[in-house]
């Protein structure tokens, strides 16, 4: 019986991979992914068997790399940003069910609300919410109140999968319910793709915000009550000067 990582590989660039995931990649037999994310990592490690699933094939990628595994074959199972964060631990332990076999090892990644605040500044500096505008699997009224709940409790908020073909108004509905309770003026901004080549970062108000431009390279995030610009970059102070 093999051994089944499931690896955050970060942002994409290999110098945001922590050791961890860059040494279980290494010492893998398999690499399974969606096919954007093997792309990012094939280079690396020429010498590996690469097996790829389109977007939405997600269940039938985690049975594909427990079978492998199940064969004898150490296997590397990876994700953008962090593997339980949006990532695939949750499904692959759903899968395997109770039992202890393939043992299954989750390293964490970098994840984008990590990698894009600090490419943008220091937004997450106090408390925040993180929330996926994908309404494939979340019905759109769960993610309302997700919003609405975080927008009254002042949080910082970095919003994943902002928009994409098959939703490209996301974005902007979200903006409608958060200008229910935030005030239009409210800093914003918008990385894409963080550490990856046309990295690109964009402050907004969250007015401006409304109509910006974004796709599924994309994380938005949206300041709390004492967010601001200083020097050209978003930051939430904590507070630590008014002790």
């Amino acid at each position: 019986m093999g051994k089944l990582s499931v690896v955050g590989i970060g942002p994409g660039n290999y110098e945001n991979m922590t050791f961890a995931a860059d040494l279980a990649l290494q010492q893998c037999q398999v690499i399974v992914g969606y096919h954007v994310y093997v792309d990012l990592v094939r280079e690396r490690y020429p010498d590996k068997e690469f097996l790829t699933t389109p977007m939405t094939r997600e269940t039938e990628r985690c049975r594909m790399a427990l079978e492998e595994a199940r064969r004898g074959k150490d296997v590397a199972m990876i994700c953008s940003g962090d593997s339980g964060i949006y990532g695939m631990a949750a499904l692959l332990y759903e899968l395997r069910g109770e039992s202890g076999e393939p043992e299954i090892r989750v390293i964490p990644g970098l994840t984008s609300a990590c990698s894009g605040a600090a490419l943008l500044g220091a937004p997450l500096t106090h408390d925040f919410a993180v929330i996926s505008l994908s309404d494939r699997l979340t019905p759109w009224e769960k993610i309302c109140r997700r919003l609405r709940a975080a927008a009254e409790a002042d949080l910082s908020i970095a919003l994943y999968n902002p928009a994409s073909r098959g939703r490209p108004d996301h974005l902007r509905r979200a903006c409608d319910v958060l200008l229910e309770i935030l005030p239009a003026d409210r800093c914003c901004a918008v990385a894409r793709n963080i550490g990856r080549e046309g990295e690109e970062r964009r402050y907004y108000t969250l007015g401006q915000l409304h109509d910006a431009e974004v796709d599924m390279f994309c994380t938005v995030f949206i300041g709390n009550e004492m967010t601001r610009m200083i020097g050209g970059r978003m930051v939430t102070p904590r507070g630590y000067r008014d002790v």
